[in-house]
């Protein structure tokens, strides 16, 4: 990968920014520095939106601060937003981040390496403004803010609130230069060069044909070229906003052995090839040629199947949680390896929940049944749950089976017919696995808020290895995280996912478990949007509270780990059941 070549000699009288007046602004998400996800269109509320292009050590950029501070203080009660962008490849998060605390930079700084947005904005110097329009979504503005004599941009941000026309949207300045390895001529030539047969088809067949195939959970199937090529603008918009591949997890912390994400190269390719027309070319096209079979569970045939009782779900209206109980139908007692839930209606079926334990007969009792363990779970985006090293759930043969079934209804009447595929150990495995969950039920959510964060804590009391974390939240939740707080006094961030999607229930599995000394205690955060800026939000003017239905809200998590001290032969889950 060609590295930004950052250039510090100046000039006085350099041409101004790539950008010009009136230059549409595509829609785009980045992290900034802090690990805080920013969508651009998301600011459609404010009345202007002001960038500086920052890259590190660029003297135009530290000299320009304490102007550009006190034009944010005056102007952000007024309803303009500021950001920064670093395009820079000489630079990454951990050294912006700390070039920030050396320069007193309070404002978001939008990391962005892969260099796609900067390319198609034509951000070449660091140092340099431009201010967007959400009315319109167009360049304002793009130069420095003043020159000494002439107030640039708190001019253009004046005409903006007032709605009146800019007299100078474009101004010299000097800059830092940046140069953009995509935007040169060489570098165009070579994007009209990617090979869809070489590198676009794989990327598409290893990383999206799982879910964009006949039967899959994909819109639409990635069957060849021709289906590729018309879908390509979609393509890079979702790739441009990361709401595809769905992998929502800040890769600044932690690695995931189910990680679904794009490498850097990968984006780039993918990206460069659309913006220079998607060219067929030469070479085999591997999606029509793809003759793989999809088995209905992913693990090859089951020992057993569990099949739900069909569930008959309305066209509209909402549809209450559903809770199965269903017979064991072994006659001995088991040790679980795996378990995969296929939904019968995929689009109807947003959760289940497996349990496993005791069905209480008291007919006055509250609760119907007594659980013991896990026994599976489904939402979109989870996989077969295979336990790891050897380990495994003891189900005794006189539990029975209870599912949780979250449905919503989609304008058709449907039956939902889901089965849970189990899979046994043959011998007794070495390892038990457990699980646990966080939840707060006494979250409260006010009104016409963008962000707001509650938390809720677990402690370890005994030393265990961690190997999964699950966030959930509904339609208001958009970021999440898990901070693990050891005894020493040290802390860790095992998972942020600065972008949630209610759409995505992704187990994060760490590529390598975690371990968790005798008092270490997790920390669950989750942040909510209840604002009108949300477009998922069912209702932006009502306090929200703890409840099932996704117009209410959960602060929930799971996750799977196992005790270092106790394994199969010295347990005392094979005699009581339960985790």
């Amino acid at each position: 990968m060609k590295r930004i070549a950052l250039i510090l000699g100046l000039s006085l009288a350099l041409p101004a920014l790539g950008l010009s007046p009136n230059q549409n602004v595509e829609n785009f998400e980045l992290l900034d520095h802090t690990g805080t996800a920013h969508e651009l269109y998301y600011l459609s509320d404010a009345k202007a939106v002001v960038f500086m292009v920052q890259a590190n050590n660029c003297p135009v950029v530290k000299q320009s601060l304490p102007e550009l501070k006190a034009l944010r203080d005056a102007y952000s009660e007024k309803g303009v937003e500021f950001r920064m962008i670093n395009s820079s490849l000489a630079d990454n998060r951990t050294n912006i981040a700390a070039e920030a605390e050396k320069l007193g930079i309070d404002m978001p700084i939008l990391v962005d390496n892969t260099q796609i947005i900067a390319e198609s904005l034509g951000l070449n110097r660091s140092g340099e403004l431009f201010v967007v329009n959400p009315k319109t979504w167009e360049v304002a503005y793009s130069g420095p803010a003043s020159d000494g004599k002439k107030h640039y941009l708190s001019d253009a941000l004046d005409s903006l609130i007032a709605g009146t026309a800019i007299k100078v949207a474009q101004a010299e300045a000097a800059g830092c230069a940046v140069e953009l390895a995509g935007n040169s001529k060489a570098g165009r030539m070579a994007h009209a060069q990617i090979s869809y047969s070489d590198t676009i088809a794989p990327i598409i067949r290893d990383n999206c044909v799982t879910c964009h195939r006949a039967g899959g959970m994909g819109p639409f199937a990635m069957t060849d070229y021709n289906i590729i090529r018309g879908f390509s603008p979609m393509i890079r918009e979702v790739i441009r906003t990361k709401r595809m591949p769905p992998w929502h997890a800040d890769p600044h912390y932690g690695e995931f052995s189910n990680d679904r994400s794009l490498s850097t190269q990968q984006i780039q390719d993918m990206v460069h090839w659309i913006e220079a027309g998607s060219p067929r070319g030469d070479g085999p096209d591997l999606l029509a040629q793809d003759t793989r079979t999809w088995p209905k569970f992913a693990l090859g045939e089951p020992d057993f199947v569990i099949d739900v009782p069909a569930t008959n779900v309305p066209a509209t209206g909402v549809v209450d949680y559903q809770y199965k109980i269903v017979d064991n139908p072994l006659d001995r007692d088991v040790w679980v390896a795996a378990t995969e839930v296929i939904p019968g209606d995929n689009k109807a079926l947003h959760h289940v929940i497996g349990m496993y334990g005791v069905e209480n007969k008291n007919p006055n009792a509250k609760r119907k049944f007594m659980p013991m363990g896990g026994m599976g779970g489904y939402a979109p985006g989870t996989d077969a749950g295979v336990y790891p090293d050897d380990s495994g759930k003891f189900l005794p043969k006189t539990a029975k089976f209870s599912f949780q079934m979250h449905y919503t209804s989609y304008g058709k009447e449907t039956v939902d017919n889901t089965q849970i595929g189990v899979w046994l150990h043959k011998d007794k495995p070495k390892n038990v696995m457990s699980g646990q969950f966080i939840l707060n039920s006494k979250i409260h959510i006010p009104p016409n808020t963008k962000r707001h964060t509650e938390s809720k804590e677990y402690t370890f009391k005994r030393k265990a290895l961690l190997y999964s974390v699950l966030p959930h939240s509904h339609f208001r939740g958009i970021a999440s995280d898990f901070i693990a707080k050891y005894p020493d006094g040290s802390e860790e961030m095992l998972l942020s996912v600065p972008n949630y999607d209610f759409n995505w229930q992704t187990d994060y599995t760490f590529a390598e478990p975690k371990v968790m000394p005798a008092g270490t205690t997790i920390v669950h955060s989750t942040t909510y949007d209840n604002s009108s800026q949300n477009p998922s939000n069912p209702d932006a003017t009502i306090d929200v509270y703890w409840g099932e239905q996704t117009f209410e809200e959960m602060l929930f998590a799971s996750f799977s780990f196992r005790y270092l001290d106790e394994d199969t032969d010295h347990s005392t889950v094979a005699q009581s059941g339960g985790d």
